[in-house]
Parts: C-alpha cells; structure tokens; sequence
C-alpha cells in the first residue's frame, strides 16, 4: 500500500497528518518552509503574515480542544504566539517524523487510482506514487490584485507584502478594501504615516474584541436561537455596541449579519473618530500621483496598498480534478471530491467561529473514511455514492451569503459541525 501524501504544515496539515497516523495510515508531509507553523510562521516563505498580526478570534474559541493553548499565552494571541504552540502540537504528537521539509509540490496528477506527486527539495525533484493526497496548503496565499483603469506612478502593492509599518513613514497612504487585514494594517499606519485614507466598498458589521472585559466571540451561546433569530438579535446587539457605520462615514451594510464575515479591531473606528483615518469611496481609477473616487474626488498618495485578500489556489493540479465550478471546488463537505475518492480538500472552509477544532473533526473523518476504503471498500463506494449525490449541496443554514468569491466556501458553523458529526456517527455505527 502506498503512503497517503499531505501537502502542507500548517493547522490543517498538522492534524490532518496525526489523524492518519493515528489510524495506522503511512503518511507523508510535504512541507514547503523548514518547519511547521504555515501561516503563523511569519518566516514562511508562503506566509502572508505581517509583524502586528494577532488572532482575531480568542484563544479559547480557536484552539484544538485536547491540545489548548498555555494560560499565560494573550487572549488574542500575536503570530509568534501560534507559531510556538504549532512547534508544541507537532512535537506532542509526534509529526515531525511525518514531513519533509524545503519541498514545494510542482504537479499532482492521477495515475490509474493513485496520484504521482512531484515536488522539488533542494534544487532536485523527486516522485511519491501515493494511495492519496490531502491539500492542506491554506487559503491565504495567493493574493486577489485588482487591476484599475488608469496608471498610478507611486507604490502598489497587496498585504500579502506587508510586513512591518516601517514603510508607511512619512507617507500619503491610501488602503483600498475594509476587510480585518485592511483595518490592522490602517491602524499601524497612523502611527508613521502623514495621512491614510481607506477606500471602502460596501458596508460591514464592525466588533471590538472584548465586551465587558470578556472576548467577544465568547459571549451568549448558551441557547440556540435559530438562525434568522440570531441575525436579528445579534446585528441590534452590534448596533448597540458600536453604533452604525454611517456615524463614521462609512458606509452602511446592506445585508444581514453573518452573511459576510464581520470585522473584529477595537481600534479602527477608533481612528476613524480621531480623524487618523479618512473614509473614502470606491476608486473610479487610478492617476498617475493618487486616485479618482466614484464621488468624483481625487487624492494625492505616494503609497496604495491592497488588502484585497486572496483566492483558493492549487496551482499543481488541473482545476478539473478538483470538480472547481464557478469560485470554488464543488465538494461534499467541503472536503470529498467526486471524481477521485482519493483526493481530499482540507481546511477549504470558512465559518464564524470555526477555530482550528472544526478543522480537526474534518480531519478525524477523513482519517476514519480513508480507513473505511482500505478495511471495507463496499461501505466506502456508498459513501462516495453519496458525495457524488450531495457534492454541489452547501451547508449554510439557510444564509443569504454574498455572492463573493471569498464567501464561495463559507458555510454555518452549527451546521457544518453538525454533518461532520453525523457523518462520523454513521461511519462508526456500520463499522
């Protein structure tokens, strides 16, 4: 039997690599940088992580549950932080054994039911014929740039490049996108900056990250409202907390909480009331010394910098094996794949509140459906009958998600949790 291949050593890699272990599987980790950590690594080469960066949910609600985070480590914890405590967890269960490190994956192809993985690890390249193959590469590395009429003759560049606010110095700054980056990055650009200005597209729910002394994503829970409830209940609670975005000069969301991900700073609007930071709208296009704005404006800046965010990206294999229709792969789960049942989507999932334990119950039924194929292939041709049926089905809870395509593969935390326990159930009931 062939090894089953995981590419990446990030969270998901981690604990997608110790569930095979633990079920017996051979398992190979490929990993690109010289250690673990992925995006928490800031030293990573496919890191996106900037010096400032902390979680912008709290510990508690983030860790693994049997793996949890030290108590002198911050509530939000900053990079450096993770990346500890993903050395601790590789080494308390043993990984890193499991990888190889300094390998970047240049091609993933099929061959009759195996994949022929190849990967180059100090200028050589090398092949792993593998039973399987799970991608946990991440989903924060490959930037969405936006390309804009006009020619701007100052600095460009995406956040995915920002590191440190050094570069701000001095500077007329202009951030273009409102996400949780882009507000992180504002907030450290007032500090050296002559001025920043944020072009804002649409409108967003905006949180602190504490309430009461308390995290934010800790509060309520302990009843279930259902989901339109909780919309209504929640989007007047942040209304009550923060006030509306139009108080700011913001603009105003023209949607319902949780149908986009809201942003968590305690400090953004903040700025915004100082006047450290200037709202502005949509660019129309760019000039050579600053930007035109859709209200007709225009601006000087020396710097624009794109916290656009990012899109999926699997560049080592063919986007037909991955069933890709419209923004995302279309898979059960998020994770099953319908055309090859040995080829696994991991982490390509996005919910509030998820934490890196939602991940790890994708990985513990991976690892007991891998095992289900090797020890009862009947049993596994009809659970792949049903990721044939249910691949294009989307766990959302009933949420009117913006069509986004960084929303392609959001689901409802509630509800995804809920089928991949339903699953699990099953599997160990007909074992």
């Amino acid at each position: 039997m062939e090894p089953y291949v995981v590419i990446g050593a990030g969270p998901m890699g981690l604990c997608s690599t110790r569930r095979l272990a633990e079920q017996g599987i051979q398992v190979i980790g490929l990993e690109a940088h010289n250690d673990v950590g992925g995006l928490w690594d800031i030293d990573s080469p496919t890191s996106t992580m900037y010096q400032s960066a902390h979680l912008i949910s709290s510990k508690r609600m983030t860790e693994f549950d049997d793996f949890p985070m030290r108590d002198d480590v911050a509530t939000y914890p900053r990079h450096s932080e993770l990346k500890h405590y993903f050395h601790d967890y590789a080494a308390h269960f043993d990984l890193y054994r499991h990888y190889r490190f300094g390998c970047w994956v240049e091609r993933l192809e099929p061959v009759d039911d195996k994949w022929r993985v190849t990967y180059r690890q100090h200028d050589k390249t090398h092949e792993i014929i593998a039973s399987g193959v799970l991608l946990a590469n991440g989903t924060l590395h490959h930037p969405n740039r936006i390309e804009f009429p006009g020619q701007f003759d100052g600095e460009m560049m995406h956040s995915c490049d920002y590191r440190n606010a050094d570069i701000f110095e001095g500077k007329r700054v202009l951030i273009v996108g409102c996400g949780n980056s882009g507000c992180d990055i504002a907030v450290d650009a007032v500090h050296r900056a002559e001025h920043v200005d944020m072009a804002v597209r649409r409108g967003y729910y905006f949180l602190p990250k504490f309430v009461a002394g308390r995290p934010t994503d800790t509060l309520g829970g302990k009843i279930r409202l259902p989901n339109f409830l909780k919309q209504h209940v929640d989007g007047l609670l942040v209304r009550l907390i923060s006030g509306k975005p139009s108080s700011y000069g913001l603009p105003d969301p023209d949607y319902k909480m949780y149908e986009s991900h809201p942003v968590i700073n305690s400090l953004f609007l903040h700025h915004i009331g100082h006047g450290d930071i200037t709202v502005r709208p949509d660019i129309e296009a760019l000039t050579s010394n600053g930007a035109q704005f859709t209200d007709g404006q225009e601006a000087h800046y020396d710097l624009i910098l794109q916290a656009t965010g990012y899109k999926l990206h699997y560049p080592f294999i063919d986007k037909q094996h991955l069933n890709w229709q419209g923004d995302a792969p279309q898979l059960y789960l998020n994770v099953f794949n319908p055309k090859h049942p040995g080829l696994f989507v991991m982490g390509m999932v996005e919910a509030a509140g998820l934490g890196w334990q939602g991940r790890d119950d994708q990985a513990q039924l991976v690892a007991r459906v891998i095992r289900m194929q090797q020890d009862n292939p009947a049993a596994a041709s009809a659970f792949f009958d049903k990721v044939r049926a249910k691949a294009t089905e989307r766990i959302d809870g009933g949420m009117q998600y913006l069509p986004l395509e960084r929303m392609a593969y959001y689901v409802h935390k509630a509800e995804y949790l809920q089928a991949l326990n339903n699953e699990m159930r099953q599997l160990s009931a007909g074992a």
